[in-house]
């Protein structure tokens, strides 16, 4: 049995009119608030914490990051057991293909959500097995003895090319008129080790926050709440939402 502390938090940030990111943790939803709790797991349980940042530059992001979380969270509460990591892996591209179905029909029928897409980074624990997900720009970061590794790629066009002046244009999501979108599944099991940090995070958080300053406020035992402020008073020109596991 293992016990993961977790805080969370998702703020407007300083210039957004309203908040597109989301954030899952188990089955608890967290928009304009911060949240806290604690887990043990054992073989047989299964847990996921996931952030969605809605896409701003599309109408109702803020409906598409709800839209796939609380999608996400009935999917994976009720997979199957005895899977094993390739079973596992099929199962989550199938509900990725279900969900843009899901997101473009929403847009199809109604005017005001086409286009409508979001970002996913998630961390997910099923029977034994420890899963990084991604599809988008939001990261997930480790903390261990000091250091912040990223362990995520963005799927930007800036990562592609090298530069940094297109970090706001991505290049794969949820719905946002994409005709394909994929996902980026690691098992990481055997590299959890006691007292790793983990950090789940919105774009709102690192395009305020060098990886310098964050490594920082966690060693100080920053919480996810914390890092949200800290982003905010740095200018805060986005939503900004993170959430934190503590092994």
């Amino acid at each position: 049995m293992i016990k993961i502390d977790i805080t969370a938090a998702s703020r407007i940030g300083c210039v957004r009119h309203q908040n597109e990111d989301m954030i899952l943790v188990g089955n608890h939803f967290v928009r304009d608030d911060a949240f806290s709790t604690w887990v043990e797991l054992t073989n047989q349980d299964r847990y996921i914490v996931a952030v969605a940042d809605g896409m701003g530059g599309h109408n109702r992001g803020d409906i598409a990051s709800s839209d796939v979380l609380h999608n996400l969270q009935f999917y994976y509460n009720d997979l199957p057991t005895g899977y094993g990591p390739s079973e596992f892996n099929e199962m989550v591209v199938e509900w990725l293909d279900g969900i843009n179905n899901m997101v473009a029909s929403k847009g199809r029928a109604d005017e005001q959500y086409k286009g409508m897409g979001t970002t996913l980074v998630g961390f997910a624990f099923y029977e034994g097995e420890y899963y990084s997900l991604n599809c988008g720009d939001s990261r997930l970061y480790r903390f261990r003895q000091d250091d912040l590794f990223q362990l995520t790629t963005d799927h930007s066009l800036s990562n592609l090319l090298g530069r940094e002046k297109h970090t706001s244009i991505i290049t794969n999501c949820i719905g946002g008129g994409c005709s394909t979108s994929y996902i980026d599944i690691v098992r990481m099991t055997s590299d959890i080790m006691v007292d790793d940090v983990y950090l789940l995070c919105s774009d709102g958080l690192t395009d305020m926050l060098s990886n310098q300053k964050i490594s920082r406020l966690l060693a100080a035992g920053a919480d996810a709440n914390a890092l949200c402020e800290a982003a905010i008073a740095a200018g805060g020109l986005d939503n900004v939402s993170c959430c934190l596991l503590k092994f």
